[in-house]
């Protein structure tokens, strides 16, 4: 927020519900998938809805997006379509094994945006 204050730059909350795939690529036939990805929308909504409200106590224009599909591609997607001048994503600091097995959608996004990217981690006290 406080890079959006001094650039006087409208703020976007993007919440991103990984959409994942059963073995036949569509997710259909997962039982509990339906409200498991219902309630991350509700997290999602909650979580954007808290940015916004905090972006407008401070008197920044913000907007906010909750959608389901694949985090990285969806995030740059939607920087290229909101001309968006700047990413900034948080990072759990994971490395080695931990790292390999989950993934990491900041590291993809910072691969593959033509948009530069500030990546911020989070410290133990946060």
């Amino acid at each position: 927020m406080d890079l959006a204050e001094v650039h006087e730059a409208t703020l976007h909350g993007l919440y991103i519900v990984d959409q994942p795939t059963s073995v036949s690529g569509t997710g259909e036939g997962v039982p509990g998938l339906d409200n498991l990805l219902d309630a991350l929308e509700r997290e999602g909504r909650e979580a954007t809805g808290d940015v916004e409200s905090r972006a407008h106590d401070r008197g920044l224009e913000a907007t906010t997006a909750v959608r389901r599909g694949n985090p990285y591609d969806d995030i740059l997607t939607y920087a290229e379509k909101h001309d968006v001048d700047v990413i900034v994503m948080g990072t759990h600091g994971r490395t080695g094994v931990k790292r390999a097995l989950l993934g990491s959608v900041t590291e993809a996004v910072v691969r593959r945006s033509e948009i530069p990217v500030l990546t911020v981690r989070r410290g133990s006290a946060e």
